[in-house]
């Protein structure tokens, strides 16, 4: 009677849980990474355009992998650095392998329930990383040189104007 009872609890158990909510997570650890290090970066969910985190690479930051009840999450990274051109890139939750695994163990319940309802059937990468190009000086561009009086050309020394 015990061995029956205790068969009925575990299949009980597994019948209405969903497999990645046991295995997997709704929220992911995401390490940001650019090169070189010290860009500011701005993570914004796309779904309702609300900023979620900002911060300076390398840096781990905590995202939900969901944004509704069978609806995955999408964010835009926006990079920035003095001297960089700004660069975004998108960041979008997959299905999680795990979520899969409700056809032999979770169930209808789990497959279609449990799982999309926690957020446990999306998942995230867990590694970014951006290289981010240097700008480059275009002829015509306003740029500001230091040098000294004997650096400068003959021909613009007239139209020097000295800052007391």
């Amino acid at each position: 009677m015990k061995k029956l009872m205790l068969s009925a609890v575990v299949a009980t158990s597994v019948g209405i849980s969903g497999c990645a909510s046991i295995i997997s997570d709704s929220n992911y650890p995401v390490t940001i990474n650019s090169s070189p290090d010290g860009a500011s970066f701005k993570v914004v969910n796309i779904d309702n355009g609300m900023a979620v985190m900002k911060g300076e690479t390398p840096a781990t930051i905590s995202l939900g992998a969901s944004s509704g009840f069978f609806s995955r999450a999408t964010y835009s990274v926006e990079f920035d650095k003095p001297g960089y051109d700004s660069q975004s890139f998108v960041l979008e939750s997959s299905v999680d392998g795990w979520y899969f695994a409700n056809i032999l163990f979770g169930g209808l319940i789990g497959l279609l329930i449990v799982d999309p309802a926690t957020g446990a059937m999306w998942k995230l990468d867990d590694t970014m990383l951006i290289s981010l190009s240097k700008k480059e000086v275009k002829e015509g561009d306003d740029t500001l040189s230091i040098m000294t009086l004997d650096q400068v050309p003959m021909e613009l020394r007239d139209e020097m104007v000295p800052l007391n």
